[in-house]
């Protein structure tokens, strides 16, 4: 019998750890364990009542077909109009391709910027499947080790020496998957201005753009044009199987994004983009704001519950949805502390191996993404199985 041979990248991509507390946690619920989620990143909230009925009215007239490559002109329109009106940049919208979610846009930039053999540098800790785009265009990322006390952002001066000559550019987030931190508008200024020194690109993911609660809400593309932006409905806006993304390009780089957009995706789901146009009307972004602020009332109640039971938050959580704990006093095996606690309390948090490789084995990330009954509930819990 013929033996089958994957490719080779195939082996190099890591599994989520955070799935195995998963299965766990859903084989808990299957024996009818109350089992409290904190490990996913994704909010109890489903899109706007309002989004969803212009996705309903999309279909009842029939606007289910193909859209132009790079999305539609009307939501991309609407996106450069929101880009004005919230944080006063004008960006064309030209420059704005619209993708089958952040990871369509994670997918095309690093198609359009990182050749095969090249290395792209990003934070130790960082979102895993941005390393994975890169390795997919045949690219290795390269993560910096980054310090607590530096929010874990590697430093302008780290990134000068780490540079090669196969270096292509630096990949960001902020707010920040794991740790909720918030990049300053300086940060972003002076690492902008050593990676086009040294000759290459910086890409911001700002995905959770608009979930902050503390430090300035500003885009990248603020900075300058000819930084790379990523953006998602998927977090403000609550729209997550609505898998809608977009990056933001330089005006050199459109044609190019749009011979891949063509090519890779033909173009982004129709029915969500016709509903997303919905999403930037002053109703539904009232919605977002109260949103934002129950998520912000969710975050004071994690931390406070969290300083109660000594667990020291690693990095200021300004942002997002997400908490990054320093367990270091209570194990030295975070994933194994995670499921133990899983089998005993029925809490499932994320262990911090899924983001990066120094000191993981010390950090867990919770997502307040849960009512905050669910938060307190599960501070007790921790509470009662640490003292055990």
């Amino acid at each position: 019998m013929k033996q089958h041979k994957m490719a080779a990248r195939v082996e190099q991509i890591s599994p989520f750890q955070v799935m195995a507390v998963l299965e766990k946690a859903k084989a808990l619920e299957a024996e009818g364990k109350p089992v409290i989620h904190l490990e996913i990143g994704e909010p109890d909230f489903s899109a706007v009542a309002q989004v969803e009925q212009a996705g309903m009215q999309a279909i009842a007239q029939h606007q289910t077909g193909y859209t132009a490559a790079t999305g539609l002109p009307e939501l991309k329109q609407a996106i450069s109009h929101y880009y004005a009106s919230r944080y006063q940049v004008e960006v064309a919208s030209e420059r704005i391709i619209v993708t089958p979610g952040a990871s369509g846009a994670l997918l095309l930039m690093a198609s359009l910027m990182v050749d095969a053999g090249d290395e792209v540098l990003m934070p130790d800790p960082c979102y895993p499947c941005n390393r994975h785009f890169v390795m997919q265009v045949g690219a290795r990322a390269r993560l910096l080790a980054t310090q607590a006390e530096e929010t874990f952002a590697m430093t302008p001066e780290a990134v000068e020496a780490a540079w090669q000559a196969t270096t292509s550019g630096v990949w960001l987030a902020s707010p920040s998957n794991p740790t909720g931190a918030v990049l300053s508008r300086s940060y972003v200024e002076s690492m902008y201005d050593t990676v086009r020194r040294l000759g290459g690109h910086l890409l911001v993911d700002e995905i959770y753009q608009g979930l902050v609660y503390e430090g300035e809400d500003f885009s990248a593309l603020s900075i300058a044009d000819d930084v790379f932006v990523i953006n998602s409905f998927s977090k403000y806006f609550a729209m997550t199987g609505w898998r809608l993304g977009w990056l933001v390009v330089p005006e050199w780089a459109i044609e190019g994004a749009t011979k891949l957009a063509q090519n890779l995706f033909i173009s982004a789901p129709s029915v969500s983009q016709h509903a997303a146009i919905r999403a930037f009307g002053q109703d539904v972004l009232d919605e977002c704001e109260q949103r934002r602020q129950t998520l912000n009332a969710r975050r004071l109640v994690l931390l406070e519950g969290l300083e109660r039971l000594g667990l020291p938050v690693a990095s200021p959580a300004q942002g997002a949805f997400y908490v990054y704990v320093d367990v270091s006093s209570v194990t030295q095996d975070a994933m194994a502390w995670c499921l133990a606690l899983l089998e005993t309390e029925y809490v499932a948090l994320t262990p911090g191996a899924d983001f990066g490789s120094k000191d993981a084995n010390l950090y867990v990330r919770f997502a307040y993404a849960s009512d905050e009954t669910d938060l307190l509930e599960a501070l007790s819990r921790i509470e009662r199985f640490i003292n055990k």
